[in-house]
């Protein structure tokens, strides 16, 4: 296997794992506030899973963009990994994925900064993650081949419909208190 192939091989293990884990903290934090899913509020295992997805992501995430940046065939820029759509190279794809990259930044920087924050700036903060999610949503679909594999295109719809239907269940039925 030559050295490019190597990239793009790394780059959609890494992008694919990177969103496994940004899908299942969104869900588990999600239902961890949601009234309707109660009983899972005191539940360590469900609050442990959050919390180490939503960490996990970083170095996945950072070895996708690595990846990418290393590629050739790709030609994306460090700096475009911060401003969006500059590319040429699947400019609305990677510009989504720039965008969305951005927005999750922010929500992990909020959490290491949690306790310096008023709690609301904190939640308003945190739920763009809510935005940041639909974005990477984009990215996947948008970027290249690998909607098209039917496992994966079947976990992404299934994530995206589950974080849907635990929105609208949660906008019809409360959050729970802190």
């Amino acid at each position: 296997m030559d050295a490019q192939t190597l990239l793009w091989v790394v780059a959609r293990a890494t992008g694919l794992a990177s969103y496994a884990a940004i899908c299942i903290s969104i869900l588990s934090g999600l239902a961890l506030r949601t009234s309707v899913l109660d009983f899972l509020a005191k539940n360590r295992a469900m609050r442990s899973l959050h919390d180490f997805t939503a960490w996990i992501w970083i170095p996945l995430g950072a070895s996708h963009v690595a990846a990418l940046v290393l590629d050739t065939t790709a030609r994306i820029a460090p700096q475009d990994l911060i401003v969006p759509f500059r590319t040429d190279y699947g400019q609305l794809a990677i510009g989504i994925g720039t965008l969305s990259l951005d927005l999750f930044a922010i929500v992990i920087v909020s959490s290491w900064l949690r306790r310096r924050l008023n709690d609301d700036l904190w939640r308003a903060l945190h739920r763009a993650s809510y935005l940041a999610f639909a974005l990477l949503f984009l990215h996947a679909f948008l970027s290249g081949t690998d909607f098209d594999s039917p496992v994966i295109s079947s976990i992404s719809w299934a994530a995206a419909a589950g974080l849907g239907i635990l929105a609208v269940s949660r906008v019809l039925s409360g959050r729970l208190p802190d």
